[in-house]
């Protein structure tokens, strides 16, 4: 327990990442002196740009655009404030085993398609059109607290009630049929939903990508049909279902993020890692750092994993017993091992040969033939740590954006699954970093044979490395599962979905809430809108 002298600021945020910022930039919007407190010497988290081999730079982690919500951008300014977004020319780019290819993007897929399979040609329209539907309904909710789970009693149930009610009324605007779709994406599988629609293995192998990005998990488990649909509601510049890529990389838009909060007054203080939260008979009082300094407010805002704040900065003895035993048992774990790479040229594929740029090159290219492939890649991380044969998406966002790679020369992303989070014979990632990488390089090689020629510098980031740098737990890039029982009103745990948590005035805002993971900016606006109505009863 703490004095509370007066506090510093009204609010202190702990972690300058997106979302972070985000919360930052619409309460000092709406006047509140704000504090950013960053562990690292760069605000962003886990987007950022950074130098990783002299010359080349880098969006190092998240390393793509579209979830990142329109209404953040606008209201955030952060055009004025340097961002700027381009369109992928393809959306992806899938080679296949035997030498052909799959490309995808709105108006080609069709046509490209149909080489494989008539049939699913025939059926994709119908395809996008439900999943649009579905998607349309996710955006809806995006910015909508869920309703909250509440024993106080029927006058704080009631306003939940109603709540429930328009969710109820958005669902029912759904036919029959639409509805039972959106049952069958929140509960089966991405491979058995692909399977009911395709036939063939890379229309599936591209869209079921989707259902285990981040997510460490077969293909075939349920649930995964979700993360497919997670990854489906974002849009760039107005257009829906499109991926982008922001000029100067993922820590251009934490940059205009921060540049946005600056001017309305925010105070961003890097290389600051906190250390514990301090509170006073129930009530949160301020923070301390690891330097030993304490800074003091009214209300403190948490924009990390939840299981990383409420098992190593909150005492014990702060929280209910049954709140610390959910957050021990919040699950984490993203299967991802992610690497940079500098280029001295681009790949030249067997199934399209060249190394001038192409429209695949500037796709997001995906090394998997089929779900199949997918399935045994997590068959073989749960055994061995990792997959002998690994899923590899590929970016190389320097065909879009020059000023990343000295000219004439190339970065790329590789995002790799599957890897298991802990190793499952107990030893440590830092021993097999650059033989697992060595994987991935000629993986990538199988496909296009001047890849690894070509390779003259790296960096391999493995689950490890990614909870040490980002405050990933276990690699997870959505700060928790994006299964049934950690999303929506149970995000992070019924009774809480509402940012708020068992300790008055500290609240979350990161993407352990809803609505989950990705570069949206949605759960730090909607943690500003809650912590301000709050603000507005206490001032009544």
């Amino acid at each position: 327990m703490h004095d509370s002298p007066n506090p510093d600021s009204d609010v202190l945020i702990i972690g300058g990442g997106h979302n972070g910022l985000v919360c930052a930039g619409y309460l000092a919007a709406a006047g509140l002196s704000v504090t950013v407190l960053e562990r690292r010497a760069v605000v962003g988290g886990a987007a950022v740009t950074e130098e990783f081999h002299p010359g080349f730079r880098n969006s190092v982690a998240a390393y793509t655009v579209s979830l990142l919500h329109p209404k953040v951008i606008a209201d955030l300014e952060l055009a004025r404030h340097g961002l700027r977004i381009v369109e992928r020319p393809l959306s992806n780019f899938l080679p296949t085993e035997d030498g052909r290819y799959l490309k995808v993007g709105p108006g080609r897929t069709r046509e490209s398609l149909a080489a494989f399979s008539a049939r699913d040609a025939d059926r994709l329209s119908a395809f996008d059109a439900s999943l649009e539907t579905q998607a349309d309904l996710i955006r809806s909710l995006l910015l909508e607290r869920p309703p909250n789970m509440t024993d106080r009693g029927w006058r704080a149930a009631l306003p939940e009630l109603l709540r429930a009610l328009r969710l109820g009324r958005s669902v029912g605007r759904l036919n029959r049929n639409q509805r039972q779709e959106l049952l069958r994406l929140f509960a089966c599988s991405a491979g058995d939903y692909l399977d009911d629609w395709f036939e063939s293995d890379p229309i599936k192998a591209v869209l079921g990508f989707d259902g285990i990005v981040g997510h460490y998990a077969s293909p075939y488990s349920p649930g995964s049909a979700y993360v497919l649909l997670h990854h489906c509601f974002g849009e760039v510049n107005g257009r829906k279902g499109v991926w982008g890529h922001a000029i100067g990389g993922m820590g251009a838009i934490t940059q205009a993020m921060a540049a946005s909060a600056r001017s309305r007054g925010v105070t961003i203080h890097v290389n600051a890692p906190v250390s514990r939260v301090l509170t006073k008979r129930g009530h949160v009082v301020g923070v301390a750092t690891e330097s030993g300094r304490e800074f003091r407010a009214s209300a403190v805002v948490s924009n990390l994993n939840p299981k990383l704040l409420f098992t190593r900065l909150v005492d014990d003895d702060d929280i209910p017993a049954d709140f610390r035993t959910r957050m021990a048992q919040w699950r984490c774990g993203s299967g991802t091992f992610r690497m940079n790479v500098a280029l001295s040229e681009l790949p030249d594929f067997s199934c399209l040969p060249g190394t001038a740029p192409a429209e695949h090159h500037g796709a997001g290219i995906i090394l998997a033939p089929s779900l199949r492939y997918m399935e045994q890649a997590y068959f073989d991380a749960r055994t061995h740590g990792w997959s002998r044969q690994p899923v590899v998406e590929m970016l190389i966002p320097s065909t879009l954006d020059p000023s990343l790679a000295p000219e004439g020369q190339h970065v790329a992303s590789l995002f790799c699954q599957h890897v298991a989070p802990e190793l499952p014979d107990g030893s440590s990632w830092d021993t097999h970093r650059d033989s697992v990488a060595d994987l991935m390089i000629d993986t990538v090689t199988r496909y296009a044979p001047n890849f690894r020629r070509s390779v003259i510098g790296r960096q391999a980031l493995t689950p490890l490395d990614l909870e040490r740098t980002f405050g990933l737990i276990g690699g997870d890039i959505f700060h928790g599962k994006l299964s049934l029982d950690q999303m929506y009103s149970a995000r992070p745990t019924l009774g809480f979905a509402d940012h708020r948590t068992p300790i008055a005035g500290l609240y979350q805002c990161g993407s352990g809430t809803h609505p989950g993971g990705g570069v949206t900016g949605a759960p730090g606006h909607n943690a500003a809108r809650e912590i301000l109505k709050d603000r507005r009863l206490r001032m009544k």
